[in-house]
């Protein structure tokens, strides 16, 4: 596992599987993560990839967010994508991050809304194996 914000990335070639998320902050995807991909286009179209979003919207809202946040050439050749859904942790932010989140999102308290069953449907996507000798009549 490898955190953008604090790790640069600059040869793929020894990953066959590569799974790259991110949070949404007021519409977008954290900086890095979109430069990562940009970056990396061509090699992680290549790769068995998955993409996911952590977000508070649900439905179509969060499936914009999703198409937003990656390029249209990795979400056509990813093997899975997912809205895992999210959440607001109080304890993890400094003031001014919980009074923007109270103000845009009229939320007082910590709360989540993570989506197990999304979780569970991606990692089982992603651990899919392909055999190109496997048929279904």
């Amino acid at each position: 596992m490898i955190n953008l914000k604090k790790e640069a990335v600059n040869d793929l070639s020894s990953f066959d599987r590569i799974i790259v998320g991110g949070s949404i902050h007021a519409g977008q995807i954290q900086k890095k993560v979109k430069e990562f991909c940009n970056d990396h286009l061509e090699t992680l179209k290549n790769k068995e990839l998955g993409l996911f979003i952590c977000c508070m919207e649900e439905g179509e809202k969060a499936e914009i967010q999703l198409h937003d946040a990656f390029p249209e050439g990795l979400l056509l050749s990813a093997k899975a994508t997912a809205c895992l859904g999210g959440e607001f942790d109080f304890n993890k932010m400094n003031f001014f991050q919980k009074l923007i989140v109270k103000k845009v999102s009229k939320v007082e308290n910590s709360v989540s809304h993570l989506n197990h069953d999304a979780i569970k449907r991606f990692s089982q996507q992603m651990n899919q194996i392909f055999n190109p000798f496997m048929f279904f009549v």
